[in-house]
């Protein structure tokens, strides 16, 4: 059953962006080219409603449940429709912006309001977590804003990588796999099959956005998949203990590093932190000299390989992964150094290899 939903959630997606396409110029949805932007073109971006337009639909189809868990216990209304609602809010929020490009704080009520359906309608939050050399770390009264931050920040994060053609989609759509592989190691076929439709649902979309994109997903895209990949890797790692939760941080490497280092490098320039710029991984990668494509499929790689990490993780020993959370950190920002990701004169590894050297 669930290998038709999928094919169902990839036809869909594949008949259904053309559609969007369509619409998206009639109602003036459209990415206008600017200082900021790769594009020389007027393009369509209102792709998202695609990819949640064949979500919806296989979704539906297959009507994926839950089990009940603890995690749930103080739920208002099935996880399963708190999700459905979310989303929705999700995408008003995201078309609104693709169509009349609105304030921050708009955006971010939207973003709020969806999240707070799924934690406080649908009863998922993490209150405590379990410390590896024993005890217990209780939350209390901060669960739920720290639930609500973890979606709300996840979201922006799928956002900000949304430069280049087929790269938030494609990156998104590794992080979902990823999230299929490990919900089927831990026998949890809610998240497995939720994860699955919509990595089908993206792969379709990505006929029509990778390089050269014949539409944008905008902000309704972005803001659906990382609300989506958010609210998943929560309820995939609900039993709170420390190695459940650095798991879906590992799995989000790129996006959630790239908004890490955007704030370093902001701080450091002395500028605001929500300033856009010119400087994320991907700016970082065409300036070194790579192509569109190649850009887009280095960042693919890397992605991959942070999804395999997370796999090899999630069976390692307590300081075997350590050992790897050391190695990845290492790497991490070796490479944030070569690339400039945090400001060409942020080098402090390098130098101190140097000083060594010498």
């Amino acid at each position: 059953m669930l290998y038709l939903t999928l094919v169902v959630a990839f036809i869909a997606s594949i008949l259904l962006t053309p559609l969007v396409k369509r619409l998206a110029f009639r109602i003036g949805a459209v990415d206008r080219p600017n200082y900021r932007k790769v594009h020389a073109r007027i393009m369509p971006r209102l792709g998202g409603l695609a990819i949640f337009g064949s979500f919806l639909i296989a979704y539906l189809f297959l009507q994926p449940k839950d089990p009940v868990s603890a995690a749930f216990e103080s739920s208002l209304i099935p996880i399963e429709i708190a999700i459905i609602i979310g989303a929705f809010l999700i995408i008003v929020t995201g078309v609104l912006d693709d169509m009349l490009e609105i304030t921050a704080k708009a955006k971010m009520l939207g973003q709020l309001a969806a999240a707070g359906v799924v934690v406080i309608g649908g009863g998922l939050e993490i209150s405590f977590i379990n410390l590896p050399f024993g005890g217990v770390l209780d939350f209390g009264y901060f669960s739920i804003p720290l639930t609500i931050i973890w979606i709300v920040g996840i979201t922006n994060a799928i956002n900000l990588i949304d430069g280049l053609d087929g790269l938030a989609a494609g990156v998104s759509t590794v992080a979902l796999l990823t999230l299929t592989a490990m919900a089927f190691i831990m026998g949890d076929v809610f998240v497995m099959s939720t994860a699955a439709i919509l990595a089908a649902s993206s792969i379709g979309f990505l006929f029509y956005n990778f390089h050269p994109a014949k539409i944008f997903m905008g902000d309704t895209g972005a803001l659906f998949l990382g609300f989506m990949i958010s609210v998943l890797a929560l309820m995939g790692f609900k039993n709170v203990t420390v190695v459940a939760l650095i798991i879906p941080i590992i799995m989000l490497g790129v996006p959630i590093s790239d908004t890490f280092f955007a704030i370093v490098r902001r701080v450091r320039e002395k500028k605001s932190i929500s300033e856009a710029d010119k400087s994320h991984l991907h700016h970082c990668l065409l300036n070194i000299g790579f192509s569109h494509s190649q850009t887009v499929l280095i960042i693919y790689g890397i992605s991959a390989l942070f999804g395999l990490a997370a796999l090899l993780f999630s069976q390692a020993t307590l300081w075997g992964g350590i050992l790897l959370i050391g190695v990845m950190l290492l790497a991490i920002e070796l490479f944030v150094e070569v690339v400039g990701l945090a400001g060409k004169n942020y080098r402090p590894l390098i130098n101190l290899v140097r000083m060594i050297g010498k």
